[in-house]
């Protein structure tokens, strides 16, 4: 139930409620002038001024409360309101139940308006007032019924009892079933924006993805075949006499070669991961391990080596590698310190994330990527294709208790034929 329904519902139960009591309060007048009682001017006033004290609460509520708004708790009993829980309503209550304690002198037909009385005291009062107020209220009809009457019969027990616990049922019912409603509408509402988040994550990953995969294409094919034909075409120039005819054409083909092949690395780098649009592997890495954060968790970042210019897909695999290590960290490993370290050599690139964190048995089965319901475990076979696709190697070392090391070594591709490119 939405708040729309909601508000249709409590304003069709008001109405209800305002034509129940003005019929009954109708019923007092005409059967006290129907009958010609010597007190039938003041039962006709004071039916008038608690009439009126009715229909001024009932103007202000309508007034002060948003057509489709979500009303609070109290206000979801049936019934009119100037407000529930406030002082004033508390004052106009009251003045309510005088007025009718002064018809019921008067008339014992006023015994009638105790029902509505009671859905009145049920929406306006906690529930600690509220029960004590309604048996009040229905002691004082059955009292107006035995004076009036002089005489005790079980009808007028049964009568306002029965109705107050009628009121005091359907209240109780009409708020179970809307807490629950309101417990549903608010599931729906997370399930909505869990559904939407999803989504979103989806189309991200799947983005990141497929950037990641034609930079890898491109690089491997076209930036690959571009390079060697322009290597091939300046070794065949440097084999032609300077006054070669063919010369100026070889030339010209190493050139648009090169030319290409500029072309093909920048669409490499546009589809690179966001973290490496902006800066080198080392400014990302170092952007990841100071967003990265976690209760008494310190994350550093080192260089070692002399940095070189890396392929793509050599970058992405790093970052990604440190990603995943980390999160498993932060997630896992409940480690106060740990260092993220890349390391340049002669013939290789290598990254270490180490920490201090549980461990754990590397023999045994993966760290979980979510949670701790075993549903994960992806993370580190991940991390082991990506280096294996570049003719790398990734290394766990792990001990229950003594922290966690992941170590990515790749191998450089030819410097001496990058150079050249």
């Amino acid at each position: 139930m939405d708040s729309r329904s909601h508000t249709h519902v409590t304003a069709a139960l008001r109405l209800c409620l305002h034509a129940l009591l003005a019929g009954l309060l109708a019923l007092v007048v005409v059967r006290a002038v129907g009958e010609g009682a010597a007190d039938t001017a003041a039962v006709v006033a004071v039916t008038l001024l608690t009439a009126a004290l009715y229909a001024a609460g009932a103007v202000r509520s309508s007034s002060v409360q948003p057509k489709d708004s979500v009303q609070p708790k109290n206000s979801a009993r049936p019934g009119t309101s100037v407000q529930p829980g406030t002082r004033a309503g508390a004052w106009w209550l009251g003045g309510l139940w005088v007025l009718w304690a002064a018809l019921l002198v008067l008339s014992p037909d006023a015994l009638w308006v105790a029902f509505p009385l009671y859905f009145l005291q049920l929406h306006f009062l906690p529930m600690r007032w509220a029960l004590p107020a309604v048996v009040v209220t229905a002691a004082a009809a059955i009292t107006s019924f035995v004076v009036h009457r002089q005489e005790i019969e079980p009808g007028a027990f049964i009568g306002p009892l029965i109705g107050a616990a009628v009121a005091v049922a359907t209240v109780l019912g009409y708020d179970a079933l809307f807490r629950e409603s309101e417990r549903r509408r608010e599931l729906i509402v997370e399930l909505v924006a869990t559904r939407a988040d999803l989504a979103e994550a989806e189309r991200t990953a799947g983005t990141l993805a497929e950037r990641e995969r034609l930079a890898r294409e491109i690089h491997d094919t076209l930036a690959q075949g571009l390079s060697s034909i322009q290597l091939l075409l300046r070794a065949a120039e440097r084999s032609l006499p300077e006054n070669a005819p063919a010369t100026p054409h070889v030339r010209a083909a190493r050139e648009a070669a090169q030319a290409n092949l500029a072309e093909a690395r920048s669409f490499v780098r546009a589809l690179t991961p966001p973290d490496l649009e902006h800066g080198s592997l080392a400014a990302a890495l170092e952007r990841l391990c100071a967003r990265t954060t976690a209760p008494e968790l310190a994350v550093r970042f080192a260089v070692s080596g002399t940095p070189v210019e890396l392929p793509t897909p050599y970058e992405v695999a790093l970052l990604r590698t440190a990603q995943s290590a980390l999160a498993n960290t932060v997630r896992h490993a409940e480690a106060r310190r740990a260092e993220i370290t890349l390391s340049f050599m002669d013939t290789s690139v290598a990254l270490d994330v180490v920490d201090d964190g549980r461990g754990f048995a590397p023999s045994g089965a993966p760290v979980p990527e979510r949670g701790t319901g075993g549903d994960g475990g992806f993370g580190l076979p991940a991390m082991r294709a990506r280096a294996g696709s570049l003719g790398g190697a990734l290394s766990v070392e792990s001990a229950p208790g003594q922290g966690t090391a992941v170590a990515l070594t790749l191998p450089l591709p030819d410097t001496e034929a990058e150079r050249a490119a």
